[in-house]
């Protein structure tokens, strides 16, 4: 799962999911939060430094939106503390002791704390 959260709303604008973490992963869910914002100008999009946002394709999608990447410095999770503490709510919320009986599922299940609880609450 990947996600791209508003600061000032803390909403989740852009998500995606995969079996894995890719710069693909990556690029459609900024796809989303930019094709739900309008295309906005002179955004900071904070992450992390994992090699999906790191990637040739994340950086280029950035740059041809004209958006300003930052990342923090290795071992400082200060930049991303909204998305950190996002997954944390998610996992407590919604995944754990929970048991998933197909990607489908889980899916669906991600899907509607997203848009239908998280989103709603912020």
């Amino acid at each position: 799962l990947a996600v791209v959260i508003d600061l000032w709303s803390r909403a989740v604008i852009g998500w995606s999911m995969s079996p894995r973490m890719t710069a693909q992963l990556a690029c459609d869910a900024l796809q989303m939060a930019l094709w739900r914002r309008k295309r906005p100008r002179n955004v900071i999009v904070h992450t992390d430094r994992g090699g999906q946002y790191c990637s040739a394709d994340y950086q280029a999608q950035l740059k041809r939106h004209n958006l300003r990447g930052s990342m923090s410095a290795k071992g400082c999770c200060y930049d991303n503390a909204c998305v950190e503490s996002f997954f944390h709510s998610l996992k407590v919320e919604c995944i754990h002791g929970e048991h998933f009986i197909s990607r489908e599922i889980m899916r669906a299940t991600v899907f509607n704390y997203i848009e239908c609880d998280y989103n709603r609450w912020r």
